[in-house]
């Protein structure tokens, strides 16, 4: 699995990622098919169709951050870095310091935006 510093250098991996693409969107969409309709989602129409998104890991604790290519065979880890303990703190805060794998909040969106120099208008252009 690809650290931080991997995952700066492709460019077209951090224009993949589905920034509003949540862990309970992913399951719904590739994984119960049959509902998909009731959630005005897209639907899958093989297992070539897949979302690169990210998740926060907060099993663990430190939180880490993971981004996720998942399909409805699996899902695939291809990074994963940990938080700026000011983020992580908050972060755990928000979950009352529960369990579980979660959304990035508002917040950690935000700071991966900034640290992987995303520019929706360059990813558009490639």
């Amino acid at each position: 699995m690809a650290g931080l510093a991997k995952l700066l250098k492709d460019r077209k991996l951090v224009c993949d990622i589905d920034w509003d693409m949540t862990p309970e969107e992913a399951v719904t969409l590739y994984l119960e098919w049959g509902n998909n309709w009731s959630h005005g989602k897209n639907f899958v129409r093989s297992d070539k169709d897949s979302s690169v998104y990210f998740v926060v890991n907060a099993w663990e604790r430190p939180p880490v951050v993971i981004l996720v290519q998942r399909n409805s065979q699996e899902a695939k880890e291809l990074a994963s870095f940990p938080l700026p303990e000011e983020l992580s703190n908050a972060f755990l805060n928000d979950i009352h310091h529960n369990y579980g794998v979660y959304a990035p909040t508002p917040p950690i969106k935000k700071w991966l935006s900034q640290i992987l120099d995303h520019n929706p208008d360059i990813c558009e252009e490639e």
